[in-house]
């Protein structure tokens, strides 16, 4: 029977650090408290791969962690330290990497007429004649013609294999197109064998025919030809010197290398147009990632077969599912899934977007914790000063729009440059669609492109889940499918108002048909790569009024989060998925739990932050240049460095890169800035050799690392205590203060974490706060909660309660606390800088007025501090005295 996690931790595999490092902390990890260990994706991956996501084998454990022998120790030694392990699979996409993807490389090789064609969402029936029947591959580096003109694409053999190089891409040749090659060879050496199986292969059955007894046949008569091939020019080396010589003078001929190559069942071209044209489905806008049609039992039973064997096995007890929002139906994924699985545990990176509620019908047991992480760390976030916090980044940076205006702009601008033939596609099957319905038939092509253009850019999640097979619509689809369609028609008045309401009715299953069901699957899996490439990983790079809200799963323009919407988060969760995953810090955050909570500080002290913000680019001045930084990037960046602190250029100058250019304003990953991106680089380093600016700047920021610290805790508390599986990321058991990948994936010393954990068995809490600079107060709370979730898992689990408790007295809104079930009860401070503003830089201890806590009848102890406290209603000042946070349970 798979046990359910108290608590996770997880690890990011790769090659410097695979299955037998990964063994070697795991002692160390269960002596924290934690029940399982969670890894990245480790089935064979493409090669340096360094987070796993990028599959290209789902029957062979990875072989740069060490294998399936090192697979199988690190899972021995996991049971022999009595933890389970909970795996990340990647169902949506798997990786393009030339040959040790075989199954895309059969795909390569035989167009439609593969056996594996129908694994991937290949639209063969393009809209584009060119490419009819055929896959695009953008990879070269210039035109095509230009690339053909300098002999850079070559066509080779290795043994009986024909194939085609450019540079350091493999690419199989079509069998059907060989033929004529061989027989050329086969003339100039008299070889009537070879001429025999060159015949053979011209008259293979062609790419196009896809009946099985076609497919079966090509399959079987070019590998018995390739076989016979390779032993005739193992036998007889002149023959193949004479098909060596006859792809020499191939590679030479421009005209009939291009001839050759359009013969192939895919075509190659520039980089540039995978924009435009790409014919199949991508994870986001990853040409190299491509799309799986897990909505077929054939392919959802071959790419689970040993995740399968793995949770009948017992090796595992619980997965994650990878962007679940990909599939064209998640719904019937999770049940299929289920099935197979009954009693393990399974969580979704499921982003919901604020108000937006867990789907209750699917069959798993939550989400990946984004949504716990920007409630919680909503509470950090003083909303009483966004009036304040937005005229500061207005008036400094001249940006004025509003978070949701933004988010429309971007969208539309990653519709253009980054999605533009996923919205072709989609457009074709409207324009079907429309053809056959005679009121709609006169819509241009342009019409569609801007009225779906507009209707994903206003839509408010990221899809819905309509099923027309099934004729399921929920209430809360039907409101977002209305809601993007009255602001579009709002938007874009000059287009007819009756084609966005026959999208709506579309949609909503008002118009039905065969075209119509494949509009709505395909318009659903679409939606969800324009939100997250449009705003979280371009608005939350921009829109900079207050960085620790631009998190994944996050809404920067939710400014912070009451106690009382909180406890209501919390109150559904416990009654809806108990189970569910909480998360603070991951492989994804934009920033570490730490960096965030130390950010979140400017929000309680607007008028000081407005003071340093003018006089820092006062100082630093001097560094900026004509083309750069602009006043936003400036911004972004004092905040940033304020939340990572102390952060060397080494760190700074790569992220700072990455950052402006995600956020698409000044340069991009697209269209590198040069000019820009040197002027802010000089900038950086200009102000770091500013002596005066550091200064000042650490004096402000040295008031800030406490409170910051101590909010923290607050957040690691919320999220060990309130409902869900609590997740500690690699290396955030001490303070982190990592910024978004590849800066949160350095190596972490875990000698270091092991002598501390170890030192920290003989210090009380005294000992251990005066040790707060090594982070040894967060390592003692993530240990001694995690000990009481073990001890008390069934109050912390699906049978317990959720009951918010409420202080009394001057500073009651600084306190969020909540008793789960009878005889445990968590209490952590929020809004800690105005809590007590001098306490930070004299006695660290915040003074807490008359302020108080109802608690629960009876004898408790705090966990944290060792203390007893008598219930009733208690002085926070009793409670806190020797320990910022507090988890009492009932003696």
């Amino acid at each position: 029977m798979p046990r359910i996690p108290t608590g996770t931790y997880r690890l990011q595999l790769h090659a410097g650090f695979g299955f037998d490092a990964a063994a070697e902390i795991a002692d160390y990890i269960e002596k924290l408290g934690i029940s399982h260990v969670y890894s990245s994706p480790y089935l064979q991956a493409a090669p340096g791969s360094q987070h796993g996501y990028d599959v290209v084998d789902h029957h062979k454990v990875n072989d740069e962690l060490g294998g399936s022998l090192a697979h199988e120790r690190f899972s021995l030694k996991l049971g022999a330290c009595n933890l389970g392990q909970v795996l990340d699979i990647v169902p949506n996409h798997m990786a393009i990497s030339g040959r040790r993807n075989r199954l895309w490389w059969d795909v390569l090789e035989n167009g439609p007429s593969s056996r594996y064609s129908i694994y991937f969402d290949i639209d063969w029936q393009s809209h584009d004649e060119r490419l009819r029947n055929k896959l695009l591959v953008p990879i070269l580096g210039d035109h095509y013609g230009r690339v053909i003109a300098r002999g850079e694409i070559k066509v080779k053999r290795r043994g009986g294999e024909i194939y085609i190089e450019y540079f350091e891409h493999e690419l199989p040749a079509s069998p059907r197109s060989v033929g004529p090659l061989l027989a050329f060879a086969a003339r100039e050496s008299g070889s009537d064998y070879l001429a025999f199986l060159a015949d053979s292969l011209s008259r293979l059955p062609g790419p196009t025919l896809v009946d099985r007894a076609s497919v079966s046949e090509r399959h079987r008569d070019k590998e018995v030809i390739r076989g016979l091939l390779c032993r005739l020019f193992e036998e007889t080396p002149f023959i193949g010197d004479a098909v060596d010589t006859a792809l020499d003078e191939l590679n030479r001929d421009a005209d009939e290398l291009d001839q050759f190559l359009e013969e192939q069942n895919y075509r190659l071209a520039s980089w540039r147009t995978s924009s435009e044209e790409l014919p199949y489905r991508r994870f986001f806008d990853v040409d190299t990632l491509v799309g799986l049609r897990m909505e077929l039992p054939l392919v959802f039973a071959d790419t689970h077969a040993m995740i399968l064997r793995w949770l009948r096995e017992g090796v595992l007890d619980g997965i994650r599912i990878d962007h679940p929002d990909g599939l064209r139906d998640p719904r019937h994924y999770f049940e299929w899934l289920r099935k197979d699985a009954v009693d393990v545990w399974i969580v979704a990176e499921k982003i919901l977007e604020p108000g937006e509620r867990f789907r209750a019908e699917w069959p798993i047991n939550g989400t990946t914790g984004y949504d716990f992480l920007n409630e919680a760390a909503g509470l950090l976030v003083d909303r009483s000063a966004e009036g304040a916090i937005t005229a500061i980044y207005a008036d400094f940076t001249g940006e004025t729009a509003s978070y949701a205006e933004i988010c429309r702009d971007k969208k539309h601008r990653v519709l253009r440059e980054l999605l533009g033939s996923d919205v072709n596609r989609i457009t074709t099957l409207l324009r079907d669609i429309c053809e056959e319905h005679r009121e709609r038939r006169d819509y241009t092509r342009e019409d569609l492109i801007k009225a779906i253009r507009e209707l994903t850019a206003c839509f408010p999640v990221y899809r819905t889940y309509v099923v027309p097979e099934r004729g399921e619509i929920t209430p809360d689809d039907e409101r977002y499918v209305n809601e993007a369609v009255d602001t579009a028609k709002r938007n874009r008045a000059e287009l007819d108002a009756d084609l966005f309401d026959f999208i709506r009715d579309i949609l909503l299953l008002r118009v039905r048909g065969d075209l119509e069901s494949e509009f709505v699957m395909r318009f659903q899996q679409f939606t969800g790569p324009a939100m997250a490439k449009g705003v979280e990983d371009t608005v939350f790079y921009c829109y900079n009024r207050l960085i620790a809200l631009n998190e994944v799963g996050g809404s920067p323009g939710r400014f912070g989060v009451l106690p009382e919407e909180f406890h209501a988060f919390c109150q559904r969760a416990q009654e809806s998925h108990p189970l569910t995953m909480a998360s603070s810090s991951t492989h994804d955050t934009k920033r570490s739990e730490d960096v965030r909570a130390r950010i979140s500080l400017l929000s309680e002290m607007p008028q000081l932050w407005k003071d340093r913000l003018y006089c820092w680019s006062a100082m630093n001045e001097k560094y900026r240049k004509y083309e750069g930084p602009d006043r936003n990037t400036e911004y972004f960046l004092y905040q940033t460095m304020i939340g990572a602190w102390p952060i060397g250029t080494d760190r700074l100058l790569p992220y700072m890169e990455k950052a402006t250019r995600e956020a698409k304003q000044r340069t991009s990953w697209l269209a590198p800035n040069e000019q820009f991106e040197n002027a802010t680089r000089s900038f950086i380093e200009g102000i770091y050799g500013n002596a005066e600016f550091i200064q000042d700047f650490e004096a402000f920021v040295n008031r800030m690392v406490l409170p910051g610290q101590v909010s923290s805790l607050s957040q690691l508390l919320w999220k060990l205590t309130a409902p869900g599986v609590p997740d500690t990321y690699q290396g955030t058991e001490l303070w982190d203060l990592s910024l978004v990948d590849p800066d949160n994936r350095r190596p972490v010393d875990y000698g270091r974490r092991r002598r501390l954990l170890q030192e920290m068995e003989s210090l009380n809490v005294q000992a251990v706060w005066k040790r707060v600079d090594e982070g040894l107060p967060k390592l003692w709370t993530l240990h001694h909660v995690l000990r009481v979730r073990r001890e008390r898992a069934e109050l912390l689990g699906t049978a317990g309660t959720y009951r918010p408790l409420y202080a009394l007295g001057p500073k009651a809104a600084h306190i969020v606390a909540f008793a789960r079930g009878e005889s445990v009860v968590s209490i952590a401070p929020r809004l800690v800088w105005t809590l007590d503003p001098c306490a930070w830089g004299c006695t660290g201890r915040p003074d807490w007025a008359d302020t108080s806590v109802s608690l629960p009848a009876g004898v408790w102890k705090d966990e944290l501090s060792g203390a007893r406290v008598a219930g009733g209603e208690r002085p926070l000042a009793e409670i806190l005295k020797d320990f910022p946070v507090s988890l009492l349970t009932k003696t």
